[in-house]
């Protein structure tokens, strides 16, 4: 059975409030231009015998027979279904004795028939409408949320074998720097774990997070190289897309470091009235052509999470500076 949520019950007293002013308006749109209780409750009654029937069907189509019948292919029982719900809601309309009806008034009468049954297939068509409209948005808010979850845990596996290389390989030259290591990596894991499983996440969990990130990445670097992160948050409980960053951050180690001349990666993250700015510097060392790692893929899905969660609230600057700088920026708008 599936569990109601707020939005659900929250939908359900909207529409009862919008059906009962649609039922309501002319009997107070009577008063409010005659002041003639009487005449208010005449209109009141005539509306009540047209439209109350239509609000049963639009109501009972949209929380049962489209989800139960239509969106289930019971498409002969669905139509069966409102013949049936039209003549029961309507039979003080469709079974009146005619006989009983002066000749001046029989040709208006059957033109109201025919204006009430068009008013009750409008509101199934409206019930029909609003129910496709709101399954092919939930539809599309879990594909969204599928591509999010797959391109958040883009982080390259290589970045743990090395890890634990690096630390197979202190153990025999410094023991306690290795547990250090060890316990940083941990916390690192824990948190991309049990911690980013939400769609927003405090902003100094990010920065510990990228802090331990580099630390840990700082250890495949030679003394060619040099590492740089500054860190300026002012309100740590902002919140943020998890692990946002983090492909940019290691994109910068593969592609700045050099093993055989000087090379730079700066990381920076400030914040400031509510405005997030990354960036990301490093000496660009191009990777040959059939390195993969240095394929651009962990760009590609950052700016693709960067669209599907920051749309129009983000700057994008991406260039190679003429001192051979690599820079990446990031303008967030939180």
């Amino acid at each position: 059975m599936k569990k109601i949520q707020v939005k659900d019950v929250w939908l359900f007293v909207a529409q009862v409030l919008l059906l009962s002013l649609t039922l309501l308006s002319p009997g107070l749109i009577s008063y409010v231009t005659s002041h003639n209780p009487q005449l208010a409750w005449e209109s009141l009654t005539v509306s009540a015998y047209w439209l109350a029937p239509a609000i049963v069907v639009y109501l009972l189509n949209f929380y049962l027979c489209v989800p139960l019948l239509w969106f289930r292919h019971r498409r002969w029982q669905f139509v069966v279904a409102n013949i049936v719900l039209i003549l029961a809601t309507n039979a003080h309309v469709i079974f009146k004795d005619f006989k009983s009806l002066p000749d001046y008034l029989l040709a208006g009468y059957s033109s109201f028939l025919i204006f009430a049954l068009l008013v009750n297939l409008m509101a199934i068509g409206i019930a029909l409408s609003i129910r496709y409209v709101m399954r092919q948005s939930e539809k599309k808010q879990k594909e969204v949320e599928a591509e999010l979850a797959w391109l958040k845990n883009q982080i390259n596996p290589h970045f743990l074998f090395n890890t634990l290389n690096n630390i197979s390989s202190l153990t025999q030259i410094d023991a306690d720097k290795a547990q250090d290591t060890v316990m940083q990596l941990s916390d690192l894991l824990r948190y991309a774990m049990y911690e980013t499983n939400k769609p927003k996440v405090p902003l100094e969990g990010e920065v510990e997070f990228m802090r331990n990130y580099i630390e840990l990445m700082k250890l495949r670097c030679n003394e060619m190289t040099t590492v740089n992160g500054q860190w300026s948050i002012v309100n740590g409980q902002s919140e943020v897309a998890p692990l946002l960053f983090i492909s940019l951050i290691e994109n910068a180690f593969k592609h700045g470091m050099n093993s055989n001349a000087p090379a730079t990666i700066d990381i920076s993250l400030t914040q400031k009235d509510g405005t997030l700015v990354f960036t990301s510097d490093n000496t660009n060392n191009p990777k040959p052509t059939k390195d993969r790692s240095g394929s651009g893929i962990g760009l590609e899905n950052t700016r693709r999470r960067l669209d599907l969660l920051y749309q129009g609230r983000y700057q994008w600057e991406q260039t190679i500076t003429p001192e051979n700088i690599y820079h990446v920026k990031i303008t967030l708008q939180l």
